[in-house]
């Protein structure tokens, strides 16, 4: 088991994807973000089933981060209620994980 996270999590748009990808890059809170545009959501919201077209942002971070991944979230992510799962990393490329943890915050 590593200290590396993997963080998923949804917007409604490219442009607030990347918005946030960067945020969380720039304060070296994320050492990458993939945003997979074209995902269908089908959820429960306030008592009925929704569906909506969004983007998953899949975060690659550091588990003593994540409080303050959550908070920035708060702050700048658009949605009321924003995803914010937080995976384990069980283990990965030796050369990867070592670049991975260079890029972030100590």
């Amino acid at each position: 088991m590593t200290d590396k996270i993997v963080i998923f999590s949804t917007c409604e748009s490219e442009a607030d994807a990347r918005r946030i990808a960067v945020h969380l890059v720039e304060r070296q809170l994320a050492a990458c973000v993939n945003i997979l545009p074209g995902a269908t959501s089908v959820y429960r919201w306030k008592g009925a089933v929704e569906s909506a077209s969004e983007c998953v942002l899949v975060i690659k971070s550091r588990r003593d981060l994540a409080p303050k991944i959550e908070q920035e979230f708060a702050a700048i992510h658009p949605y009321e209620v924003p995803e914010l799962i937080v995976l384990p990393i069980e283990d990965g490329a030796k050369p990867y994980m070592e670049w991975l943890g260079l890029q972030l915050a100590e």
